[in-house]
């Protein structure tokens, strides 16, 4: 790596609430920081990805309000977030009472952030950096904030998805109207507001259902 991950997050973030979760302090990003403003090629000149784990994206505020409001849905059970960022729903799924979480993230920078916000928050968490897609996994329960704004993405993670719900396992997502999301598949739990950030988002408020995938 070309920057320091720890060294630049601290300097180019703040501790903040997501709004919609605000029992919940992050390492985030705002329009305070250079951070938000960056190209892609600037970023790609610092040796750092698209900075996920900046930003508390609708569908993962969502999921984590859905999570410390129904804490049985996780309370004493193996979780795995996947497409972790920020590590905003890890954390609620610890606070909720998880007996283990697995946060997943292939961009390494996302590990660092993880390790930080869940300092911050007094959790533990392990963090695991590779494609897990397709993969079997030990987890109860799987949570997905926000992952289906690609449509190649989508095309690997619906199918694994629909696998998991089909072994036993619940598979929550959080998603605030995201082109790729396999509605044919999932079941309405929750619908919220979610306030976010008209720069990365096309509104100031999104509606972002947590839904259920369906076993076959």
């Amino acid at each position: 790596m070309k920057t320091d991950p720890e060294s630049f997050i601290l300097a180019n973030t703040s501790l903040m609430a997501p709004p919609h979760v605000p029992e919940i302090r992050l390492h985030l990003a705002s329009e305070a920081h250079e951070l938000w403003l960056k190209t892609e090629e600037e970023l790609e000149a610092i040796g750092l990805p698209p900075p996920f784990w900046a930003f508390a994206w609708a569908g993962g505020q969502s999921l984590a309000r859905y999570i410390l409001d129904h804490p049985e849905i996780v309370a004493g059970k193996i979780v795995l977030d996947f497409a972790s960022g920020s590590g905003l729903v890890a954390i609620a799924a610890m606070r909720a009472g998880a007996a283990h979480v697995l946060a997943v993230d292939i961009d390494p920078w996302a590990g660092t952030a993880i390790r930080l916000n869940a300092v911050e928050n007094g959790v533990d968490l392990d963090f695991a950096g590779e494609d897990i897609i397709g993969r079997t996994v030990d987890a109860e329960v799987i949570l997905a904030g926000d992952v289906f704004y690609d449509r190649d993405i989508a095309a690997k993670l619906v199918p694994w998805l629909r696998q998991l719900a089909g072994e036993g396992r619940l598979v929550l997502v959080g998603d605030p109207g995201r082109a790729y999301l396999p509605k044919e598949r999932l079941e309405a739990q929750a619908t919220y507001e979610v306030p976010v950030t008209r720069a990365l988002e096309d509104s100031e408020v999104k509606k972002t259902t947590v839904w259920r995938f369906a076993a076959d």
